[in-house]
């Protein structure tokens, strides 16, 4: 059983006893470094949706507020802790003020379509909101786009759920294969993260 299918046989079975307030609680996790699928909340509140105890707006609504509270508490967690870090630890995560400089300038570039765009990606999703406080990203504009692309992915999955009740099985797997090719993603990008970084400080030596 992997990560997303063990979550979704607990979460599922929480969220059946405590309604409208787990699924707010789920998403702030999500929305943050929790390793909370958002696949293995929503479906299943439109489960509810389709049984006639929840209601589409509200589920909707309440699940896209949780996901702005969470990524609110990382986005100041990266703008308070972002810089001090780098000062302090930053040469034992192969970071530097330059780095600092270089986030604040792409969230300031491409903030918008950034944070648009990796809602809708497993894993990073979770992240992506540390990195726009880092690069102190425009706050109202992080908001915007955030509530939409949050506000569209937990729509989208709660209609999943509601026209595939019976059909659990097929959103798991869907979910387990998109997290793998993420995953893969994300290990490629560490590694050329680590190798720029050493060649720049062998140039630096040399």
């Amino acid at each position: 059983m992997g990560i997303t299918e063990f979550l979704a046989t607990y979460i599922t079975a929480f969220i059946a006893k405590t309604g409208y307030i787990s699924v707010y609680l789920l998403m702030v996790g999500e929305s943050m470094v929790f390793p909370i699928p958002s696949e293995a909340v929503m479906p299943f509140a439109g489960f509810l949706i389709e049984e006639g105890q929840f209601s589409f707006p509200l589920v909707i609504g309440v699940a896209t507020l949780g996901s702005i509270t969470g990524s609110i508490i990382s986005y100041y967690i990266g703008a308070w802790g972002g810089e001090p870090f780098v000062n302090k630890f930053g040469k034992w995560a192969l970071l530097d003020k330059e780095d600092l400089e270089a986030t604040k300038g792409y969230f300031n570039r491409f903030g918008e379509i950034t944070i648009l765009i990796c809602r809708f990606v497993p894993v990073i999703r979770h992240l992506i909101s540390i990195p726009a406080g880092f690069g102190r990203m425009n706050l109202p504009r992080f908001i915007i786009y955030t509530v939409i692309g949050a506000g569209c992915w937990n729509a989208f999955l709660a209609w999943v759920g509601f026209f595939m009740k019976q059909n659990w099985s097929v959103v798991m797997k869907y979910s387990g294969a998109i997290d793998k090719v993420v995953l893969v993603i994300l290990f490629g990008l560490f590694v050329y993260f680590v190798y720029k970084h050493l060649m720049r400080r062998k140039k630096k030596a040399a």
